[in-house]
C-alpha cells in the first residue's frame, strides 16, 4: 500500500509515501506533526498530480539539508515548501500542508540507512483507510493545480500537467 523509493542522488536515503482517505483525525495528526511526534510531512493530496512530484520535492530537501541551505527548519517542512511554486513559506503550508478538516492525507517519510522508521507505527495513528499511493491522481484538483502553477492550455498541448508542475518546482529558486 505504501510506496518506498531510493533517492538516486542519495542512495542511502529512502522516501516512503502513504496515502489515506476518509481521514477523521486530521487536526490531531497536524498537531502531532507540529509537536514533532510524527516524523513525516503531512501533505494535502488534492494539490498533487503524481507521487513523482513528492519525490522531486524530497530529493531537493535532502540535497539542501546536506549542503546546509534549507529555507525552513526541518526536512519535512522543506519538502512541503519545495512543492510550492512560490518562495513564501506560510503560503506553501496553507496550500500543501493538511488542514484540520481534510479527509485525505499523504504522509511522506525520509530515512537513511542509520535511522529507519516503522511505517506501521505512523499508519496506526491515522483514523482512515489506507489506499495505494498511485490513487493520488483521483484526489487531485486539476483546476486548482493549473491556477496555482499558472499552467497555460498551450503548455498542456506539448507536455503533461506533471511536466509543467515539476518544471515550476525545479526552477523556483532561479526565477
Amino acid at each position: 500500500m505504501h510506496l518506498t523509493q531510493k533517492l538516486e542522488l542519495f542512495p542511502d536515503h529512502r522516501v516512503t509515501q502513504m496515502l489515506f482517505k476518509e481521514v477523521k483525525n486530521a487536526a490531531e495528526l497536524k498537531k502531532s506533526a507540529m509537536e514533532g511526534k510524527i516524523n513525516g510531512a503531512l501533505i494535502n493530496p488534492t494539490m498533487l498530480v503524481d507521487p513523482f512530484q513528492v519525490l522531486v520535492a524530497a530529493n531537493k530537501a535532502v540535497h539542501l539539508e546536506k549542503i546546509e541551505k534549507m529555507k525552513t527548519r526541518t526536512l519535512y517542512s522543506e519538502i512541503i515548501f519545495n512543492l510550492s511554486p512560490t518562495n513564501n513559506i506560510s503560503e506553501a503550508f496553507k496550500r500543501f500542508g493538511i488542514s484540520d478538516g481534510d479527509d485525505s492525507v499523504l504522509i511522506v517519510m525520509v530515512d537513511s540507512k542509520d535511522e529507519s522508521q516503522v511505517v506501521s507505527d505512523i499508519a496506526a495513528r491515522v483514523e482512515g483507510r489506507q489506499v495505494p499511493v498511485e490513487e493520488i491522481s483521483s484526489l487531485s484538483d486539476h483546476a486548482k493545480i493549473k491556477k496555482l502553477y499558472k499552467v497555460t492550455p498551450q503548455e498542456e498541448k506539448c507536455g503533461s500537467l506533471l511536466d509543467a508542475v515539476v518544471c515550476r518546482m525545479a526552477t523556483k529558486d532561479v526565477m
